[in-house]
């Protein structure tokens, strides 16, 4: 089979005017970015049609993945192959993992969106504009202070720490303003990755152009010597950051390998933040598409368990059904498979493995969803595996079963998956609804408890007392009822990336709390999980080249 840079490269492409219309968007209405890419203004959203709302999940992840992106754009070719009006809505890479660990994130064989080097690398500049309004924020900050610290004025602490879109642990901690002192103040700082930015999260989660300005204002960036939030509406920038990002919020256009249309925007990591696209690109695609898919980042536990409890509570989004994608390597290695033989045969671990995909099930079901397990299959799987998980998911979880063959079939390999999918939604027994895992006017401690106990199962939380002190800061000045983000490892139910399986009764460490007013979440830090990744010993980018006008090495 060929590599997917070269699926993408053979796959004609259909103009966007062509894709748009597809959706009954006429091209007068695009912002063109060259032929096969175009902006979407957001007066195209229609708040009153509503089309199905299908949300792709994982079981945990392997360090290769699952392949929710794959199946994610897999089941929108399915469902436009049975003649369904389908659109997928999914997050924008990020330059971090495709030249560091991943090689890229846009689908995988006959399952891609395109033009896949593009979304990859620069595209529309959206991560772009994010980083720099960010940044903006940090240098007019530090300004601020630099300009009035003779009259006396200055922060206690200083929270706002700058981002970059590029793996780089050199960069998590450094100081600021050496040398002269005209070159500003010096003090300790340090970088995130982009999809870190709180700006990402608030660009994600923003309803209109209005309220990603509000939430802007409300970002607080330190706190004065008497204890009070400094804001950027206390900056005074909030105008010239919108001006950074008035291209950025609107979401983008492409196609798949069958030129069916995909909106990609936004990028939050599930690990380190939401893990979701952006709200306003799945209101754009349920505004013109029957069946909606999107996906939440890495497992259930994190992007799932976030997609609920953070963008449908702010949102009142309910998903229609929820899809829950396994491989017979993920579950082998949760059942204690050493990782470099999980791509042979071996059906007693991958029984062991099951209990993996058990406990992500009833979580989901826990939150009042309709489940379909997905088997993403890979060429090396056997038929043996197949029909053990199926069985399995039949007598003892209850849920339907389906096997994915879109990565080596395109649309056709997935109609099984799309007929599936659309009997479970045509047949449920009522209403979808969500049952969220804690209330609104939960104290912060106790929202962290109960997704750690319900959703994680620790049987106990210990919390630092840095994250103590930052969770009472936050309830103090009014933000006890925002949601929780735990940024924590994507490998494991625990803060130990390497306890696979079903890991269960142990304590989680909330080392520190990260206040993102404008986002309006409480970051909870779990674990030695960090906002800004390292390199591994041999990233992605030792592999990328330009040969002859042509990439390669992206995947």
């Amino acid at each position: 089979m060929k590599k997917d840079i070269e699926i993408a490269h053979s796959t004609p492409l259909k103009r966007i005017d062509e894709v748009a219309a597809q959706l009954g968007i006429d091209s007068d209405n695009l912002e063109h970015y060259g032929k096969h890419i175009a902006k979407l203004p957001l007066s195209l959203i229609q708040p009153d049609k509503k089309g199905k709302l299908i949300l792709v999940t994982a079981i945990t992840a392997t360090r290769a993945g699952i392949g929710k992106t794959t199946v994610s754009i897999g089941l929108a070719l399915g469902l436009n192959a049975i003649g369904k009006k389908a659109c997928v809505a999914l997050r924008e890479p990020s330059l971090g993992p495709c030249f560091g660990m991943k090689g890229g994130a846009a689908g995988g064989g006959y399952a891609q969106v395109l033009p896949m080097e593009r979304i990859n690398l620069h595209f529309t500049g959206d991560f772009h504009a994010i980083t720099s309004a960010h940044n903006m924020i940090a240098a007019l900050l530090d300004n601020y202070l630099y300009q009035h610290q003779k009259d006396g004025f200055g922060l206690k602490e200083v929270l706002w720490r700058r981002v970059l879109d590029v793996n780089d642990r050199s960069l998590r901690t450094i100081v600021t303003g050496l040398g002269p002192a005209t070159n500003g103040i010096t003090r300790q700082a340090g970088f995130d990755i982009t999809p870190a930015s709180e700006l990402m999260a608030i660009l994600c989660l923003a309803h209109d152009e209005k309220d990603l300005r509000r939430r802007i204002e409300n970002i607080v960036l330190g706190y004065t010597y008497s204890g009070q939030p400094f804001t950027v509406r206390d900056l005074g920038v909030a105008g010239s950051i919108m001006v950074l990002l008035k291209d950025a919020i609107q979401p983008n256009l492409v196609q798949t390998t069958e030129n069916t249309p995909a909106i990609v925007h936004g990028g939050p990591f599930a690990n380190i933040a939401h893990g979701c696209n952006s709200l306003l690109a799945t209101r754009m695609a349920m505004s013109h598409a029957d069946y909606t898919i999107t996906e939440a980042g890495f497992g259930a536990d994190l992007g799932a368990e976030k997609f609920y409890n953070i963008l449908c509570r702010k949102s009142g989004l309910v998903p229609d059904a929820t899809v829950i994608v396994a491989t017979a390597q993920g579950l082998k290695m949760h059942g204690g498979v050493p990782l470099e033989q999980i791509k042979e045969p071996n059906e007693e671990g991958l029984r062991a493995g099951l209990a993996n995909l058990d406990r992500h099930v009833r979580n989901l079901q826990r939150f009042g969803q309709s489940v379909i397990v997905v088997f993403n299959h890979f060429a090396g799987d056997t038929q043996t595996e197949m029909e053990l998980l199926g069985k399995h998911c039949q007598e003892q979880l209850g849920v339907p079963f389906v096997v994915n063959h879109a990565y080596a079939e395109g649309g056709k390999g997935a109609e099984a998956m799309a007929r599936l999918v659309v009997d479970t939604i045509e047949h449920r027994p009522s209403q979808p609804q969500l049952d969220f895992t804690y209330n609104d006017d939960d104290p912060l401690t106790v929202k962290i408890e109960k997704v750690a106990k319900t959703v994680y199962g620790a049987a106990s939380v210990t919390f630092a007392k840095s994250a103590q002190n930052r969770l009472a800061l936050a309830e103090r000045h009014g933000m006890g009822h925002f949601p929780v983000c735990i940024a924590k490892t994507q490998f494991s139910f625990s803060a130990d990336a390497t306890r696979y399986g079903a890991v269960s009764g142990f304590d989680l460490l909330i080392k520190d709390a990260v206040i993102n007013a404008g986002a309006e979440m409480i970051v909870a830090i779990a674990g030695d999980i960090l906002r800004m990744p390292g390199l591994p010993r041999d990233p992605q980018a030792n592999h990328i080249e330009y040969v002859d006008g042509e990439i390669i090495g992206l995947s």
